[in-house]
C-alpha cells in the first residue's frame, strides 16, 4: 500500500537541521523491555514489590462465535508477526540516525550521510512497504507509537516539519488510517499487547 511505504520510509529517515529543538521524546536504548513503577507494599508483616495492573475483564463468546473469533485471532496473529518487525526497523533506525547526527556538526556531511541512509531504506523496504494492506498499515502505526513512544504523527512533525505532517496525516485519514492513533496496552490495544509480548518472546 503506498501510503505505508510512505509513511515507513519518512519515520526511518529523519531529516534534523542543525538548530532544531528536540520535542520528541528520547528513547534511551533499543530495547523492547517495556518500563513498570514498583511499589513498595506490605502484605502479611512482609514488604514485597508490585506493580498496579488496570483490572482485565473477560467474556466468554456464543460457540457460533467461535470460528468466526478463530480466524479473527489468526489474522491478528498473521498481520503482527509481518508487521512487527518493521515497527522494531523504525525504533532502531531512529535510534541509529539520531546518535550519527549528534556527532555530525558540518551541514553538507549531514545531508551526505542522510541520502545514503535514504537510499539504504528505500533499497532494502520499500517494495515491503507497498505489499501492506490498510489493516497492517494501522498496525504499524500503533507499533511505532509503541516501540518510539511517539506517534507517526509527531514523528514526522519533528523530522520533516509540521505542514508535512499535516499533508501526510490528510493522505492517510482518505485511506481510514490516523497518523495520531496512540497505542494503549490497556485498553483497545490489550490483546495486540498480549500477542505481542508472546511474539517477543518467542512463544507465539
Amino acid at each position: 500500500m503506498r501510503i505505508c511505504a510512505v509513511i515507513f520510509l519518512m519515520l526511518s529517515i529523519p531529516v534534523i537541521s542543525s538548530g532544531q529543538t528536540d520535542s520528541v521524546r528520547q528513547m534511551p536504548d533499543t530495547s523492547r523491555n517495556r518500563v513498570f513503577v514498583l511499589q513498595e507494599v506490605e502484605r502479611g508483616g512482609e514488604v514485597l514489590p508490585e506493580v498496579a495492573i488496570k483490572e482485565v475483564t473477560i467474556v466468554g463468546q456464543k460457540s457460533a462465535s467461535r470460528k468466526v473469533m478463530a480466524r479473527r485471532y489468526d489474522r491478528m496473529v498473521y498481520n503482527l508477526k509481518k508487521v512487527y518487525p518493521y515497527a522494531v526497523i523504525v525504533r532502531e533506525k531512529l535510534y541509529q540516525v539520531n546518535q550519527e547526527l549528534a556527532a555530525i556538526t558540518d551541514e553538507k556531511e549531514r545531508k551526505k550521510y542522510l541520502k545514503g541512509v535514504e537510499e539504504f531504506v528505500l533499497g532494502e523496504y520499500e517494495d515491503d512497504m507497498r505489499d501492506m494492506t490498510i489493516t497492517q498499515g494501522r498496525l504499524l502505526i500503533k507499533m511505532v507509537d509503541r516501540e518510539t513512544r511517539n506517534t507517526s504523527f509527531n514523528l514526522i512533525k519533528e523530522y520533516r516539519g509540521g505542514l508535512s505532517a499535516s499533508f501526510w496525516q490528510g493522505i492517510a485519514r482518505i485511506f481510514g488510517t490516523n497518523l495520531k492513533a496512540e497505542y494503549d496496552p490497556f485498553g483497545d490495544d490489550a490483546m495486540m499487547e498480549i500477542l505481542l509480548l508472546q511474539i517477543e518472546a518467542g512463544t507465539l
